[in-house]
């Protein structure tokens, strides 16, 4: 196995691929089969790593809703703003009070959309962005993996432009 794709495709997942070299992989599986490819992914891609990996799973129709709902209004529009929607494994097992914010990092998770957690991010003194993903494990109990708005609303159209 050379790649992310290659370990996905290895797994039985039908039309793999990746986008945007950060860990995200588009593939084709039938519902009845995915408790059958979570596995074998999660063994292919720990063949490749070396390492336990964490593979948070998200279906085309439940990307194409979270961007259907817009859940981040006007504030798209705002170039000062970094937006990233924080993709949890599995429920919180913790339940704070929103909006939480970590001040230092300039960083506000703004709610939660079933699992999924809508975090801002603005510039710190040093003008560099906060990145949200250590931060938003630890207040929700959660292994999750942050990703850019910009990428999940292009993965969303990628989705519909190839009928998935």
């Amino acid at each position: 196995m050379t790649d992310l794709r290659d370990a996905f495709t290895a797994a039985g997942c039908a039309n793999a691929t990746t986008f945007i070299a950060s860990g995200n992989v588009i593939f084709d599986a039938s519902p009845e089969d995915l408790d059958v490819v979570r596995s074998c992914v999660a063994r292919k891609v720990r063949a490749l790593l070396g390492a336990e990996p964490v593979v948070i799973y998200r279906t085309a129709a439940e990307i194409a809703a979270l961007v259907d709902a817009a859940p981040f209004g006007a504030l798209t529009k705002d170039s000062r703003l970094k937006l990233y929607v924080a993709f949890a494994a599995a429920a919180p097992t913790l339940e704070p009070a929103f909006p939480l914010r970590l001040p230092k990092e300039a960083l506000e998770a703004i709610a939660v959309e079933k699992n999924d957690v809508l975090i801002v991010s603005r510039r710190k003194p040093n003008g560099m962005f906060g990145f949200p993903n250590n931060w938003i494990e630890r207040e929700l109990g959660v292994t999750a993996t942050a990703r850019n708005w910009s990428t999940v609303t292009k993965i969303a159209a990628l989705l519909q432009n190839t009928g998935r």
